[in-house]
């Protein structure tokens, strides 16, 4: 299967995977990659990077919204392989080193087995690796406040709720938000479209989660990549405002 690799903006481009999206950020001869998807999505991972004229030596670094085996996928390979850094928020690199797990346990997906698109989700996601154990060894909090100083200048964004240190990544001067699993625009059990919260399952703090939306309306842009479901246009105010809406 192929990556689905869309450029949305100069030098931002949303890749689709099997079931998670990640971002690569191109500015010059380098990257920067905001996740890295399955385990099982490595080979449409290293696609995407040819595919936007690149190779994994020339990402500056992995940016990683949160420690999910979705996400965080490739990360160790990448940083063990190339000596790339894998940047996280403070309170999500003990998890990434999994030290604890934060995670939709087999018996939250076996209580929730009769909603719709459960068990299909379920099978890919044990094909793709959502069960391995792919901790990273040396993960690290993000070197300093404010815009990074990588490819894109992406600005850490704190959205707790679905992890405890659960980033979005905003890129002011482009109009971009990259949300994670914070605010969503669909996913496979998901039934509506647009944007959302992911099912309840999928949270480690609900609430919390909830009330992060408030923090991403807060942020100017009109355009949403999200970490599941498509490129969403328009303010990224009212995306998230809808999502609350539909949450509560």
């Amino acid at each position: 299967m192929q990556a689905d690799v869309r450029q949305v903006a100069d030098g931002i481009h949303l890749v689709h995977g099997s079931n998670t999206n990640w971002v690569i950020l191109t500015e010059g001869d380098e990257m920067t990659l905001v996740d890295t998807g399955y385990l099982g999505d490595r080979e449409q991972l290293l696609a995407s990077l040819e595919a936007v004229g690149g190779a994994p030596e020339a990402v500056a670094a992995v940016l990683i919204t949160h420690a999910h085996n979705d996400h965080l996928g490739s990360a160790e390979y990448l940083r063990c392989t190339y000596g790339t850094p894998v940047y996280l928020h403070e309170a999500e690199v003990p998890h990434a080193r999994r030290e604890f797990l934060q995670q939709v346990t087999v018996g939250q997906v076996v209580k929730n087995s009769w909603r719709p698109g459960v068990l299909p989700w379920s099978v890919h996601t044990l094909r793709s690796g959502g069960m391995a154990h792919v901790p990273v060894a040396a993960p690290e909090p993000f070197p300093a406040a404010g815009p990074l100083d990588l490819p894109g200048r992406p600005v850490p964004v704190h959205t707790p709720g679905h992890t405890d240190g659960h980033t979005a990544f905003h890129l002011p001067d482009a109009g971009v938000l990259i949300s994670g699993d914070a605010l969503a625009s669909g996913h496979p059990t998901s039934r509506i479209q647009g944007p959302q919260l992911l099912p309840d399952m999928f949270h480690h703090e609900r609430a919390r989660a909830v009330a992060s939306l408030d923090i991403l309306a807060a942020l100017e842009g009109e355009l949403l990549l999200p970490g599941h479901g498509p490129v969403h246009r328009g303010p990224v105010r009212e995306a998230a405002l809808q999502a609350k809406e539909r949450a509560l």
